[in-house]
C-alpha cells in the first residue's frame, strides 16, 4: 500500500542549476538537494569556477549533489577538488565495482541513476543493492538524445508500484507542477528531482517556476 500525501515528506532536488538567482530560489524555496552538471554536453553544463562560487550560496543544510557521466577517478579529483561537493550522481553506465572504488576514495555518498522503459530495466537496480546511497529512477533517454538525463521525458509510473528495494530512490523524468502530484501517488515517491520542469527554455532555470514547484510540493 502506498503512503498517502499527508503521511510523506517530499523532499526535492533541483538539478542544473547555472546561476545565482535559481541557487537561491531553490534554496529559498525548501530545495533539500541541489544539483550542478559536470558533464560538457548537456546544456546545463557548469564549469568548476562557477560551480564553486554558486556554492557559496548554498548552506550546509542543503546537499550539493554533482552529476556526472562516466567520469573518470582523475575527473572526479578535480571536481572535488575545487567545489564543496556532498553526493556524487553517477548518470553513466558505471558498474558496482566502479562505485565500490569511488567511495573508497572519496568517502562520499553515491546515486546511481537507473534509466527505465520496461519492468526489465527496474529489474537492473538490482546490482546496486547495498552499492548505491540512492537509486534515481529516470526515463530512458530517447535514441537521438545527446544526453541520459534532462530530456523533459517520463516513463510509466506505475512500473514503480511494487517496487520494493531497501536503497532510498528518487523519482526523475519529465516532473513538472502539474504531474508532480500524480506521479507520487503511483509510485509513492518521497524524493524528486527535476530540472526541464522548472526551465523557461532548454538549460534555462526559472526562478519563479523553481519557488512555485517548491511551494506547491511543500502542500503535498
Amino acid at each position: 500500500m502506498r503512503l498517502k500525501f499527508s503521511d510523506m515528506a517530499i523532499k526535492t532536488k533541483i538539478c542544473g542549476l547555472k546561476t545565482s538567482e535559481a541557487v537561491e530560489a531553490a534554496v529559498r524555496g525548501g530545495a533539500v538537494y541541489v544539483g550542478f552538471v559536470f558533464f560538457p554536453p548537456s546544456p546545463r553544463f557548469l564549469e568548476l569556477k562557477q560551480a564553486r562560487l554558486l556554492s557559496e550560496k548554498i548552506p550546509n543544510t542543503v546537499q550539493k549533489v554533482a552529476l556526472t557521466v562516466n567520469e573518470t577517478m582523475e575527473g572526479f579529483a578535480e571536481i572535488l577538488s575545487q567545489v564543496p561537493i556532498d553526493i556524487l550522481q553517477l548518470h553513466g553506465s558505471e558498474s558496482p565495482d566502479f562505485i565500490r572504488e569511488l567511495k573508497a576514495r572519496f568517502s562520499l555518498p553515491v546515486m546511481k541513476a537507473i534509466p527505465i522503459s520496461s519492468a526489465d530495466d527496474l529489474k537492473k537496480a538490482e546490482i546496486y543493492e547495498g552499492v548505491a546511497d540512492f537509486l534515481l529512477f529516470d526515463a530512458k533517454a530517447p535514441k537521438d538524445a545527446t544526453r541520459p538525463g534532462g530530456n523533459a521525458v517520463s516513463f510509466d509510473w506505475n512500473l514503480l508500484a511494487d517496487y520494493s528495494g531497501s536503497t532510498p530512490w528518487f523519482l526523475a523524468g519529465g516532473l513538472t507542477k502539474e504531474n508532480m502530484e500524480e506521479a507520487v501517488r503511483l509510485t509513492g515517491a518521497s524524493l524528486i528531482d527535476l530540472s526541464s520542469g522548472v526551465e523557461e527554455a532548454i538549460g534555462v532555470k526559472n526562478p519563479a517556476m523553481i519557488s512555485d514547484f517548491l511551494f506547491r510540493t511543500s502542500k503535498l
